[in-house]
Parts: C-alpha cells; structure tokens; sequence
C-alpha cells in the first residue's frame, strides 16, 4: 500500500473523499471500523463506513484500500454497495471512541497509575500486509466540558498505556470465552464453537482474528461452516476464505447457493480466487477436488538450505512440509513440467549446498486430477506417503493430495462428535 510507512490519525479521516482506481469519487469516509481485541492487544482496523450517493453508508474493508495518501482514500474498485449494518463485534472510532475517558495504566508524563484522561484521536499503522490496527492514543488532560478549548495538556501515549477501551456489555460472553479458550489448538476450539448456541457461535467467530478464524473453520463441521459465514460480513467472508487453505475455501463454496458463492469469489482477490475455482471445476471426492494448490514447489537448482528453509515456515501444515515438489518454472500452479519430489528426511541427510535436482525422487508416478479418492487412498499407504503430486495431461503440477483432506473425506461425517482427542 502506498504510503504505509506513515502513521494516520482517525480524525484526519473524517469526511475525506473515497476514489476508485479511475479517479470517480464514490463516496466520503464517515467512521473508521475496528475489531477490539482482548489483553490489551492494539485493536485491528476492519475497515471505513463509507457514505455514498443518497446519504447510504456501505462497508469498506481496509484489504479493499490501496492508498491513504494526499487527504483521500483510493479503492480497488470492488465496493459492496450494501447498507453498513454494525455487528455487536465492531466498534465505530469517531463515534464510540473519541472523547471517551479512559484511565492510565502506570505512571507517566500524562499523570499518575489511574488517572483520567480524555481520548480526542487515535494513531492506527500497518501491521502486516493488507492490514492495519490502532497503535497510538492521543489523550488529553482536563474534564470532557473544557476538551479542545486549549486546556489541559496533550500526550500522544501507546494504546497499551491506558485502559477502558472495553468490548460493549453485550460483547463479554464471546470475550470471555475467547479469554478461556484463548490457548487452544484450532481444532480443539472448533470443538468448543461445534457445541455452542448459534447466537454464542456467531459472537465468538465474530470475534476472532481473520487468520485464526480460518484455522477454526477448516476443522468444523459443513454445517456449522456455512452458519459462520453466512452470518458475516460478505466482504469479513470473502477475507477469511482467503485466509483458508484453497482446498477447504472450495469445499465450503461448494455447500453454498451458486449466486452466494460466485459473491464472495468476485470479492476475494484474483489470484486467491482463481485457485479456488480450478478446484471447484473437479469433482470432490477426486484427487483434483482433494488437492491443496499451494504446496511447496521448488526449481531444481534451488538448494537444499533453500529447501530447509521453506519447510520451516511456521503457517505450513505438518503434511505439506513433509515434501518439496521440484519443477521447471513458473513454481505457482500449474506450474511447469513437473520433474518429482524431494522427502524432508532426504533434505536432513544431504549437504545443504546440494542443488535439489540432482536428488529428486522420479520414481513414483504423480496423480491425475480424476484420480478417484479409493485409488488415492492406496496410493498414499502403498507408498507410506502423506503428500501426493496430482499433474495435468501435459505433466505441469496443479497441486498436493495430503493425507488429512483424504482422512476427511473417508471418516465418518460425525467423526468429530465420537472423537476423543479433546479429553484430559
């Protein structure tokens, strides 16, 4: 995003036009939209509620925003012309936020542990790639009658150094939960959400970050998959199906009415969208339909240290860091001509200056998409493999069959109300 070095405060905001990419104004920021987040933790930046033609405030999520530069906001071009409903997760900043009395948390040059001071903006930065929270609170001395009358002193304090900024009264249930649950692995969690109330259910995913609301997703049951999604945000939708491996956002678009799932790939991004749809094109229990597109894919020159490293990364799945899939470029699927694997145990016993192509594994033969799920299954014991490679007519790589999208498509549907593995 352009300008993403440079903090942004709130206020300068308000009111600022809306661009798209062509230069059209569509409409003028009116609130900035936040997720507050438990133990203090800087709340994330969901968003703009955004007025448009005919005085309708419509959602505009920050993963839609590609510069903040020069007094104006400027858009992808993909804007949700639905009328902005708040949800009880959500906190609107220049309504809800400002010139709230909030009480510092130790010591300082804003005054002593305790004491109250008023908020009048709030600093917000880039945390990561496409996304944004509120790090900085610009505060003021002084009772709430004599605020911005050039009274009382002003300090501009982190978001951790004071305390009052609190999830609304309706929100404490969900918090609270989350605060207790706040450890668990993912599918131990989705446990916990699969036998909640819906309303319970909903408040909580609500809650949850985009990242580790996917995570929870992949392991919960289609029906409760397709409740959580439908009770979100399209936009908030279409960025957790991002977050989701493409192999499960696939299957859970394939459970949802064709108009509704076409909605969310139009708003997702091009790239993760087109992996999504070659996946729905296959038949679901085939190896194209199982098949995660995006395992680790190397060029033969690469080195094993190279290698190592990838496997590493701490966002892959035990399954996929258990193989590297060597190829001629491009290395996004498809890729170019597939040329075999490469097992994690042979990369701990070579040299790590040893280029992957002179030790790939040409032995088994890859998958076809239309491979049948039984014939995958045999495959995978046959060869005590956890990743298998499924190519194309013309030997490109499309992607990876792991063993546990093959597990849960084989165990029973309500596997995951006999199982065991939550208890103590």
């Amino acid at each position: 995003m352009s300008g993403s070095s440079s903090r942004v405060f709130v206020s300068h905001l308000s009111n600022v036009a809306v661009f798209d990419p062509n230069g059209d104004q569509v409409g003028r920021v009116r609130d900035l939209v936040v997720n507050l987040r438990l133990g203090g933790r800087p709340p994330r930046v969901l968003g703009f509620a955004v007025e448009v033609v005919g005085k309708r405030r419509v959602f505009l999520p920050m993963t839609r925003v590609t510069s903040l530069e020069s007094g104006q906001v400027i858009t992808t071009g993909v804007i949700n012309m639905r009328r902005f409903q708040q949800r009880s997760s959500e906190t609107l900043v220049l309504a809800e936020l400002l010139d709230r009395r909030v009480a510092l948390r130790e010591d300082g040059p804003a005054g002593k542990a305790g004491d109250l001071v008023t908020v009048l903006d709030v600093g917000m930065v880039p945390a990561r790639a496409r996304e944004w929270e509120v790090d900085k609170v610009f505060v003021q001395k002084g009772k709430p009658g004599r605020l911005r009358r050039g009274k009382g002193e002003t300090f501009v304090l982190d978001w951790t150094a004071v305390t009052g900024f609190s999830l609304r009264e309706e929100d404490q249930g969900a918090a609270n939960l989350l605060a207790t649950f706040e450890q668990l692995r993912p599918a131990d969690l989705a446990n916990v959400l699969h036998h909640l109330s819906p309303k319970r259910r909903s408040e909580v995913a609500a809650a949850l970050d985009d990242e580790r609301l996917a995570d929870v997703m992949e392991e919960l049951p289609e029906d409760d998959q397709v409740e959580i999604i439908n009770a979100l945000h399209q936009e908030r939708a279409a960025d957790v199906l991002e977050a989701m491996d493409p192999d499960d956002a696939a299957d859970l678009l394939s459970e949802l009415p064709d108009a509704d799932a076409e909605q969310l790939l139009l708003l997702m991004e091009p790239s993760e969208a087109a992996d999504v749809r070659r996946l729905l094109s296959y038949p679901e229990n085939t190896a194209g339909g199982l098949m995660t597109t995006e395992p680790i894919i190397m060029l033969p020159n690469a080195t094993v240290a190279e290698a190592l490293a990838r496997v590493r990364e701490p966002d892959l799945k035990p399954a996929q860091a258990s193989v590297v899939f060597v190829c001629r470029p491009p290395t996004e699927t498809p890729t170019g001509k597939y040329l075999g694997l490469v097992h994690f145990q042979r990369l701990l016993r070579e040299p790590p200056y040893t280029l992957l192509g002179g030790i790939v594994d040409r032995d088994l033969d890859p998958l076809g998409p239309g491979t049948e799920l039984p014939v995958v299954t045999s495959y995978l014991a046959t060869y005590n493999m956890v990743a298998a490679p499924v190519v194309d007519e013309i030997g490109n790589l499309l992607g990876a069959v792991t063993v546990d999208d093959v597990l849960d498509h084989i165990l029973p549907e309500d596997w995951r109300e006999t199982s065991n593995h939550g208890s103590r």
